[in-house]
């Protein structure tokens, strides 16, 4: 096994930054009467929720959904799984699908087209992520924190083999 090495690819800084600026954006975009549903993707997007979540200055409620595409490698299988449902009926609420990363973009095209299948009000997502490099298909990303190249990333929630997860910054792993 060779060694693994980290090199940072955006501090705690700057994802906090960037953090209360995309909270900003949706602010603009929703008035304080119509409460949002934040939809989180599991695993990773748990600490980009919860920070976003906080840094919203209107009412907001919570749920998850977890997929998997990865299956424990570094690159996408392209078969997308939901391994865990909403628990909220989505109806006529606003949604804002929190995403920690848009890679090849299979995964969100396939939630979006689902969950627009429950006629929610308002669909739209939020990445911290992305990497146009990578896509193969380009499903809509209304609000996406940063850019990236096409280098496999961890930290901030995002892992490899369930590693990773706890880095208060985000990282491109080298190695392994």
């Amino acid at each position: 096994m060779s060694e693994e090495r980290l090199d940072v690819l955006i501090g705690e800084a700057e994802l906090n930054a960037r953090i209360k600026s995309l909270a900003r954006q949706i602010e603009a975009d929703h008035d304080d009467k119509h409460p949002v549903l934040l939809v989180g993707v599991l695993k990773g997007s748990f600490h980009f929720l919860s920070d976003l979540a906080r840094e919203l200055n209107f009412e907001t409620s919570v749920d998850f959904l977890q997929t998997s595409s990865y299956h424990g490698g570094k690159s996408s299988t392209g078969v997308v799984q939901i391994r865990k449902d909403l628990d909220i009926n989505i109806e006529n609420l606003n949604v804002i699908i929190v995403e920690d990363i848009v890679d090849t973009g299979v995964t969100l095209s396939h939630l979006r087209e689902l969950l627009a299948t429950r006629k929610p009000q308002s669909l739209k997502v939020v990445a911290l992520l992305s990497k146009p490099g990578s896509r193969t298909v380009h499903p809509p990303v209304e609000y996406i924190g940063f850019e990236i190249p096409n280098e496999f990333v961890v930290g901030y929630g995002l892992d490899y083999a369930e590693r990773y997860r706890n880095l208060p910054y985000i990282a491109i792993l080298r190695g392994e």
